[in-house]
């Protein structure tokens, strides 16, 4: 790679990093630089998840410091997204590109209605396996079928789910997100290592830039107005997302 492409590389993973760890929709920005570096959608769908794990376990890490998360929960949350991703992994190297935005179109329009709707009444008690059932199974399935083919903008779903349905606070929504996110995307990258889906140099680089971006979002997150950051930025990577894909 040229030096170029270095600082391309670290400058716009540190800001898909910020945007992911405390929204959504950082990959809208990663995804189309490695094309425009010269891979090919499917690999550059590949190669991006090294920067998703890597970024993820910084984030991770980082709330744990922090005493903030919950493993038993966030397990019981990511082992129904976990067989959801191996599947969506598998697709997304066997379909179209047109599928792909189709699949996108759909999931950001369905959120941005939901992120519209009046705030909920939060529930303030910690998020145990016992508020969990079928319903928040399926949705985490297919969160995890989504985020194995393509990724982008899935941290907007799990408002959805989270904030929405399950009525945790948007900062707790994103300490469970990060997991949830780490163990899927794990299973995914490996599907897409073993059909030669990833350019580990690309990847790795990028992943650079999507770490100190994660570093930068914990803290933010956590901070006083932390829950106004994440539904603005939501809102406003929402609509880029279906800017860019309807008219551009």
């Amino acid at each position: 790679m040229a030096w170029l492409d270095i600082a391309a590389l670290l400058a716009i993973g540190g800001v898909a990093g910020f945007i992911n760890v405390l929204s959504a929709g950082g990959s809208m920005l990663t995804l189309p630089l490695l094309m425009f570096l010269g891979l090919p959608p499917q690999v550059a769908n590949g190669t991006n998840r090294v920067a998703i794990t890597l970024q993820s376990v910084t984030a991770v890490s980082g709330f744990r410091r922090m005493g903030q998360g919950n493993l038993k929960v966030s397990l019981h949350l990511a082992v129904p997204a976990v067989l959801g991703s191996l599947i969506g992994a598998w697709l997304a190297i066997r379909v179209p590109d047109a599928v792909f935005e189709a699949v996108l179109v759909a999931a950001m329009l369905g959120v941005s209605v939901f992120m519209l709707l009046p705030q909920p009444s939060l529930d303030t008690r910690p998020l145990t396996t016992e508020r969990l059932g079928p319903v928040i199974y399926g949705a985490m399935f297919l969160i995890g079928l989504y985020g194995g083919f393509i990724q982008v903008g899935v941290g907007a779903l799990f408002l959805v789910v989270l904030y929405r349905m399950l009525k945790i606070d948007l900062p707790q929504v994103n300490v469970f997100k990060v997991a949830v996110i780490l163990l899927y995307t794990l299973p995914a990258l490996l599907v897409f290592a073993l059909n030669g889906q990833v350019r580990w140099v690309m990847g790795l680089t990028l992943a650079l830039g999507n770490i100190a971006g994660a570093f930068v979002a914990v803290r933010v997150n956590l901070s006083a107005r932390g829950a106004l950051w994440v539904k603005w930025l939501t809102l406003t990577m929402v609509v880029l997302i279906l800017l860019r894909l309807m008219w551009f």
